[in-house]
């Protein structure tokens, strides 16, 4: 379950730039009950990009936006509670590891879901039920 961050240079701390994924990746197994699980521990990933400040927009200007796009298949976070308690965890997570001066207003967070069986891993297509038996068959 890919985790994309997007950051002006400058924006994250050094060591929130190595942070993070892990810390997001770690938020995302919490908010889905699945702390512990083998399976979908390692199935939870991603990637850190940090850009020239210049290339970062918001409402059509240059703004200092952290934004985090978490890619899912359609029964990830599969309600609304779930989803709010990622949000609100990633983003306090993106405010603690930013420097200082980071407004709320430019951390953007967006859940993106893949239609059933659109998501894979490998040559390997998952549906919803494969990707629950998987993750039962590991706890």
């Amino acid at each position: 379950m890919p985790i994309t961050v997007t950051a002006p240079e400058g924006v994250l701390t050094e060591a929130g730039e190595r942070e993070i994924l892990p810390r997001l990746s770690a938020a995302l197994i919490d908010a889905s009950g699945a702390s512990g699980n083998s399976f979908f521990s390692a199935i939870v990933g991603g990637t850190v990009h940090v850009l020239p400040p210049r290339h970062i927009y918001a409402g059509g200007a240059n703004r200092p936006v952290v934004m985090v796009e978490l890619k899912l298949p359609n029964i990830g976070l599969g309600s609304i509670e779930t989803r709010k308690a990622f949000i609100a965890t990633a983003a306090a997570i993106v405010a603690e590891l930013c420097v200082p001066g980071h407004k709320a207003e430019n951390t953007w967070i967006n859940i993106v879901n893949a239609p059933d069986g659109g998501w894979g891993i490998g040559d390997r297509q998952y549906t919803g039920d494969a990707l629950v038996a998987a993750a039962v068959a590991a706890h």
